[in-house]
């Protein structure tokens, strides 16, 4: 007789280790196609590839790939990885499909912090350690005043009032971009979202922020199976709803701020992602892999949409737009289907 072997994921879903294993084997093949999509789209030839990657490249086919091909890479990879983690962890400790960085209050918070600390002269353009920290205290007030409209409410109606604090911070950056409009000559890669531009300086303090933030929502899977199906099952398992919330939605907000201080305000990565991920049978690993390959897959789009529309790629659509049209067909689609 055989006897399958199976495993319980976060959230009470068994799957069978052959299927679980299959599954991994899947994406890390998609992942690594994605990656090659990127990278000869970017419009490095699949020698100068090659070469890299056995050591018989050429001067500057190596410098071109290693210095503006894999930085802007790896930037969208992390991005999408954190945003996808932090839509995962808002959905499940929320408990509500359409939750989401950027319809929490977190995203929109992480950019005006941003834009906030170049105007107020306390971040430099280039640092990546004052954009980190300035998106951290952006996306903490802007959860901050979503949980105060929310306050004493269903954690599940959490959404309605993140869109109303979103509203109001885009009132607010918007009211800066007008006060100061000179200092903002690059304010559309922060506002709409890119990954552009991005060298090795900025990936360097940030990915590990990235990396940690995912290790530690991994770490909390648990946490999140036992907050989604609600606040009276959490506390009968031993668990203080509030304090296992108020833990979850700082990773979010980690996460968050982590892919705003590399990429500004990329929408739709982190509400869609997680879906794909459940509907995978897999968990906040699946989720990270799944926004990988989802933003690099769209910067793949932006970058071949640039080079048609004109005919180079230092004109390149921004990823963020990619993203959004994305989202809303799926929006869409899936408002059809109810």
């Amino acid at each position: 007789m055989t006897v399958t072997t199976r495993r319980t994921a976060p959230g009470g879903t068994g799957v069978a280790a052959p299927a679980r294993t299959g599954r991994v084997l899947a994406m890390a093949a998609l992942l690594a196609s994605v990656a090659v999509a990127h990278l000869l789209a970017s419009g490095q030839p699949a020698g100068a590839i090659a070469g890299l990657l056995d050591g018989t490249a050429s001067g500057l086919h190596e410098q071109i790939v290693w210095q503006l091909g894999l930085p802007r890479l790896l930037t969208a990879l992390l991005t999408g990885a954190a945003l996808a983690v932090a839509g995962y962890v808002l959905q499940a400790t929320l408990r509500n499909p359409l939750a989401a960085p950027e319809f929490s209050g977190v995203n929109p918070g992480a950019v005006l912090g941003i834009l906030a600390g170049f105007t107020l002269g306390v971040v430099p353009a280039d640092s990546a350690a004052g954009a980190l920290a300035a998106a951290l205290a952006g996306g903490a007030v802007g959860g901050g005043i979503t949980w105060l409209f929310a306050a004493r409410r269903d954690p599940a109606h959490l959404v309605v009032y993140g869109l109303l604090g979103s509203a109001l911070l885009g009132g607010m950056t918007t009211m800066l971009l007008a006060y100061q409009p000179s200092r903002f000559g690059n304010a559309l890669r922060w506002l709409i979202g890119s990954v552009e531009g991005r060298v090795w300086e900025h990936l360097a303090f940030a990915s590990w922020w990235i990396l940690g933030g995912i290790a530690v929502a991994w770490a909390c899977s648990a946490l999140l199976a036992v907050l989604a199906p609600s606040d009276d099952h959490a506390a009968s398992l031993g668990l203080h709803p509030g304090l296992g919330r108020a833990i979850a939605l700082t990773v979010a907000i980690s996460l968050t701020a982590g892919a705003a201080s590399l990429s500004g305000a990329i929408a739709f990565v982190g509400l869609v992602t997680p879906h794909a991920a459940r509907r995978l049978g897999g968990g906040v690993m699946t989720a990270a892999v799944a926004g990988a390959v989802a933003l690099a897959g769209a910067d793949t789009l932006a970058q071949l949409a640039g080079h048609l529309l004109n005919g180079t790629h230092r004109l390149g659509v921004p990823t963020g737009v990619i993203t959004a049209l994305a989202g809303a067909a799926v929006l869409i689609r899936l408002g059809r289907s109810q």
